[in-house]
C-alpha cells in the first residue's frame, strides 16, 4: 500500500490552524480544549502545544488567518474594480464577505475573539485586526468614514446571522433576514454540518 507523502513542519501547522478554526469557530475560545483541536488535526494532543505552546497562542493564530484571509479577499476586490464606481466596488467587497462565509468559521472566530475584548493578550490583538480592516476600507478601498461605517454594520450582521444560526429557524422573520443578509446560505446548512461530523465520529 503506497503510504500518503509525510506532511512538512510548515504543512502540519497550517493544518493544525485549519483545524483549530473549525473548532473555535463552533465552540469558541472558552468552549474549544486542546484535546479536540488535536483530534479535528488528527494529531496529538501535545503536539498541538508543542507548536504553538497555548491555546491562547494558537487561537491568535487561528484570527490572524482570518483576518488575512479577509483582507486578501477584499484586495482582490479592490485591485480587479479600479475603473468602476465606488457603488461597484462596495458591492464586490460585500459579496466577497458574504462568499467567506460558506466556512463560517472565519467570520466567528472573529466575532469570538471580538468578544474577548476585555482579555489582556486577546483584546489588543482583536482590535488591532478590527482596525485594520476599517483602515483598508478607509485608505484602499477609498470610503468615506460613513459608508465605512455602514459596511462594517453589515458585517456585524453577517456575522450575528452566522452565529446564531438563523438559518435553521423556520420562522418567516429569521427566513426573511437571512434572505436578505446572506441569500446563498441553505437553510439547513448547520444541520447537515453537525449530521457530518456525528457520521465522522
Amino acid at each position: 500500500m503506497t503510504r500518503a507523502p509525510r506532511m512538512s513542519a510548515d504543512e502540519r501547522r497550517e493544518a493544525t490552524v485549519l483545524a483549530a478554526t473549525r473548532v473555535f469557530g463552533r465552540r469558541g475560545y472558552h468552549g474549544a480544549t486542546t484535546d479536540e483541536i488535536a483530534r479535528e488535526a488528527g494529531i496529538s494532543q501535545p503536539y498541538v502545544v508543542r507548536m504553538f505552546g497555548s491555546k491562547q497562542q494558537l487561537f491568535l493564530a487561528v484570527t490572524q488567518q482570518a483576518l488575512e484571509l479577509t483582507l486578501a479577499a477584499f484586495r482582490h476586490v479592490v485591485e480587479d474594480s479600479r475603473e468602476e464606481s465606488r457603488a461597484v466596488v462596495v458591492v464586490r467587497l460585500g459579496e466577497a464577505y458574504r462568499a467567506l462565509a460558506a466556512r463560517r468559521e472565519i467570520h466567528l472566530v472573529q466575532m469570538h475573539a471580538y468578544a474577548l475584548g476585555a482579555d489582556p493578550v486577546i483584546g489588543p490583538a482583536a482590535r488591532a485586526g478590527f482596525r485594520q480592516l476599517v483602515q483598508f476600507l478607509l485608505d484602499e478601498a477609498g470610503l468615506p468614514p460613513a459608508q465605512t461605517d455602514d459596511f462594517m454594520a453589515r458585517g456585524m450582521l453577517v456575522n450575528t446571522v452566522l452565529g446564531l444560526r438563523m438559518a435553521e429557524d423556520p420562522t418567516p422573520v429569521s427566513r426573511q433576514l437571512v434572505d436578505r443578509v446572506l441569500p446563498e446560505a441553505p437553510a439547513a446548512a448547520g444541520a447537515t454540518e453537525r449530521g457530518q461530523r456525528g457520521a465522522a465520529g
